[in-house]
């Protein structure tokens, strides 16, 4: 896994490149050497995530701005909260806004969903789970989202975990023999983890020594006799994950089945970015 300040300054240079390209032509209608204050309100109850991302767009365009900030990452925030108090120079804050937004927006919208199914599943043994459904080139600030929202990473990315899914099995010429492959190639620390689409199906990948397994697309009463069949041939040492069109609505009954995980591909696909709002000043007195 890339770290994290790293990948924070990839997002953001990606970001400004794209948005600001050969230069901000409105932002040149300010004076140079003007300075701006601003801050920014939450206009809905939300999860607050993406701090270090907003600040880092400003600082790339002038390392003397000033963010003081309300919350943390992580912090569950009301409607008409304000979130931070920025100062700086008025042409980098103005160029910078558009972007610094788009990561806090949509990094909160991640956190605030993923906090919803967790507290949907409050008191059961399951936890929410992420997916690689993530949008292209913000894979870690997604799943940093997620964990902020309380829910647990799934793995990052086709290295760090085999999970054996419906065509590597036909393509591997079943599940027996697809898992005693993956036995052989696992790089120490790493895990395997096959998908099933049936009781037969977990009960062959049980009998080959599976110990972690996705029940993709089981209903409720399948689940529910997937956990019982797992927990009478191996107690708790197989680890029962279920994903397929999970909700709000539903993903209570799911985790009342017994089953250890919930992944969810739309904490971090299906997002509608949090309403935040930034508005400017003449700049009065330091922070």
């Amino acid at each position: 896994m890339q770290d994290l300040h790293t990948e924070i300054d990839s997002n953001v240079k990606q970001a400004l490149v794209e948005d600001i390209g050969a230069g901000d032509l409105t932002a040149s209608l300010i004076p140079g050497d003007k300075e701006l204050s601003a801050s920014v309100v939450s206009r809905e109850d939300a999860v607050l995530c993406g701090v270090q991302w907003f600040e880092a767009c400003f600082l790339a365009l002038s390392s003397d701005t000033t963010v003081h900030w309300f919350a943390k990452d992580g912090d569950t925030v009301q409607a008409g909260y304000k979130l931070c108090e920025i100062k700086g120079q008025a042409r980098a804050l103005l160029s910078a806004e558009r972007s610094a937004l788009n990561f806090l927006q949509m990094l909160s919208a991640v956190a605030t969903q993923t906090k919803y199914f967790v507290d949907a599943i409050n008191g059961t043994q399951a936890v929410i789970v992420d997916t690689r459904k993530t949008l292209p080139g913000l894979r870690l600030a997604q799943k940093y989202a997620v964990k902020c929202g309380g829910g647990i990473n799934h793995r990052f990315g086709l290295y760090d975990g085999i999970l054996i899914k419906e065509n590597h099995i036909i393509a591997a010429g079943g599940i027996t023999a697809a898992l005693r492959k993956a036995q052989e190639i696992v790089p120490p620390g790493g895990f395997i983890q096959i998908e099933v689409e049936s009781l037969q199906e977990l009960q062959e990948a049980l009998t080959a020594g599976a110990g972690m397994v996705l029940l993709d697309n089981f209903t409720l009463a399948q689940l529910s006799d997937a956990v019982a069949l797992a927990r009478q041939q191996t107690g708790d040492q197989v680890l029962l994950e279920a994903s397929g069109n999970m909700t709000l609505e539903n993903v209570r009954q799911v985790a009342e089945t017994g089953v250890d995980r919930i992944s969810i591909g739309s904490l971090t696909k299906n997002i509608r970015a949090i309403d935040l709002s930034m508005r400017f000043s003449g700049v009065k007195e330091k922070f």
